[in-house]
Parts: C-alpha cells; structure tokens; sequence
C-alpha cells in the first residue's frame, strides 16, 4: 500500500475514532502532499511523498526549538505530538552500523580520498539513506570519515 493510500485509511480511522489531533494531523499532511502535487502537475511517489513528510518534521523540529526558548510548553507539546504522527509515516530511521556501512562503502565506490571529495560521497550517501537519516547527521559523519582517511 502506498503512502497517500495509508494516509486515507488512517484518516477515515481517525474520523471514526473521532480522534480530532490525529485528523488535523492527517489533513495537514494530506493538504501538504496535494499542494505538491498541484504545483509540480503530477501525481507524487512514495519518495515525493517522504520528501515532504521530511520537509514536515523539520519545520516542527524548528517549532519546538522556538517554543522551548519561548517558554512555550504547551505549544512545544502540540508540536511533539503531531512530530510523532508525521514521523509514524516515515520509514525506520537507520542504525549508527547502518550509516557506517553506507559511507564506507559508497566511499569505496567512489575513490573518495580527501575532504575535497565530498561533493562526490554526498549525493550517494544521501540517496541511499533518504528519509532514514538526516543530511546533517550525514554530512557529519561523512566529513569525519573523509577527514581521518
């Protein structure tokens, strides 16, 4: 089954649960994913679909970063719930070991011997793991790897 249709039953489940957070929730994402659709003019695949589920649970992890500092617990509550939903869609983030394997191997496949080379190791290492790891944890752990070659 795929995402959007996942979405749907989850939805109709929700609504007949009467579960208002988790249909909010579901809507909004919904909302998010037909945008994409209507501006881009065609129908999303599932890794469209994760794409903007990331871009989603990014923007709430900022949120939650701003109304932490703001003193905003009740707001920073609402974003971590409806964090929880979004990140119920994404697939099971990957592993450190994982990671590793990934890096070094991609590593390999490209004859990546300096920092230089960056620009090489990210786009595969990125595409191997998308929507399982964040770029920034990546990028990280792609310099360090590079660094100590």
């Amino acid at each position: 089954m795929d995402l959007k249709t996942k979405l749907l039953n989850d939805l109709t489940a929700a609504m007949k649960a009467r579960d208002e957070n988790r249909v909010r929730i579901i809507r909004l994402i919904r909302g998010n994913i037909r945008k994409m659709e209507i501006d881009q003019r065609r129908e999303l695949s599932d890794e469209d679909v994760i794409g903007v589920l990331l871009n989603s649970v990014k923007q709430h992890e900022d949120s939650i970063k701003a109304y932490a500092a703001g003193n905003r617990s009740d707001l920073v509550a609402q974003e971590t719930e409806e964090l929880n939903v979004l990140r119920s869609y994404l697939p099971q983030p990957l592993t450190p070991d994982e990671i590793n394997k990934i890096i070094k191997s991609v590593i390999k496949e490209t004859g990546a011997l300096t920092i230089k080379d960056i620009g090489k190791v990210m786009p595969k290492v990125m595409a191997q793991a998308k929507g399982r790891a964040s770029g920034s944890e990546l990028q990280t752990l792609v310099r360090n790897k590079l660094s100590a070659v």
